[in-house]
């Protein structure tokens, strides 16, 4: 009787049938089908967040790249800005002791030179002072009153150019000064193009961290906004130094 019940389990299709649904439904490792697909997502999930938090570490390392870039070239135009204010005033020694010297002072006042001498003195001071500027990156007010900063700089310097070349007109003639100008002008544009690098990343950054679902795994990690200074209106172009010098 054993050996017949066996044969008819063996022979019967239906029986078979049965045995291979079961096993199916176990799948691969003896888990069933329902926890393949959970594992699956998880697993979809897992590497979704790993691609996302490294998408955002590498864009904050663009931002800090940028932001040094702008200090760079912000330095630089500080030191060429007292070297040029230096020249000055080694020129305007200079020229007191030769006889051309006291022709053209003849046209000038002690005022006018006292206030060239001034002037000069405070575009090397304002320099000197940006050297000791402490600026926050995660501060907009630090940022903005770095730039404000930055910018005022220039424009002393610019002003300080236009009244030497009124009192001076043969130093534009000066090879070492004219090289010094052309730097000037190079580093202006550098400025401006380190300036928009910076608040393009610094942008695209932080609307990585707000859409959906960057915004998700930004709140889960911690990522915060980057604040960045607001450009003053003519602050994308560089100002034309070489038609100022020329002037």
């Amino acid at each position: 009787m054993s050996l017949n019940t066996n044969n008819q389990n063996v022979n019967n299709p239906n029986n078979v049938n049965n045995l291979s649904a079961g096993k199916a439904a176990k799948g691969c490792f003896g888990l069933s089908t329902t926890a393949i697909i959970v594992l699956v997502a998880l697993g979809a999930i897992v590497l979704w967040a790993i691609s996302g938090y490294n998408g955002f570490v590498n864009q904050q390392q663009e931002v800090e790249k940028s932001w040094s870039q702008v200090e760079n070239q912000y330095q630089r135009r500080a030191d060429l800005i007292k070297n040029i204010a230096s020249s000055v005033k080694a020129y305007a020694k200079h020229e007191q002791g030769t006889f051309q010297g006291v022709t053209n002072a003849r046209a000038r006042t002690n005022q006018q030179d006292d206030q060239i001498s001034n002037q000069m003195q405070a575009v090397e001071a304002s320099a000197d002072s940006l050297k000791n500027v402490k600026v926050d990156p995660n501060s907009k007010e630090s940022m903005q009153n770095f730039i404000n900063a930055q910018d005022q700089i220039a424009k002393q310097a610019q002003l300080a150019i236009n009244v030497v070349h009124e009192a001076y007109p043969e130093l534009k003639a000066n090879e070492l000064f004219k090289d010094m100008q052309t730097q000037l002008e190079g580093t202006e544009n550098r400025v401006t193009v380190a300036r928009k690098d910076f608040l393009d990343k610094a942008k695209e950054y932080n609307t990585s961290i707000k859409v959906f679902p960057g915004v998700i795994l930004a709140k889960i990690f911690g990522f915060q906004e980057r604040p960045y200074f607001e450009a003053q209106e003519g602050a994308d172009k560089a100002p034309d130094v070489g038609r100022i010098l020329e002037d």
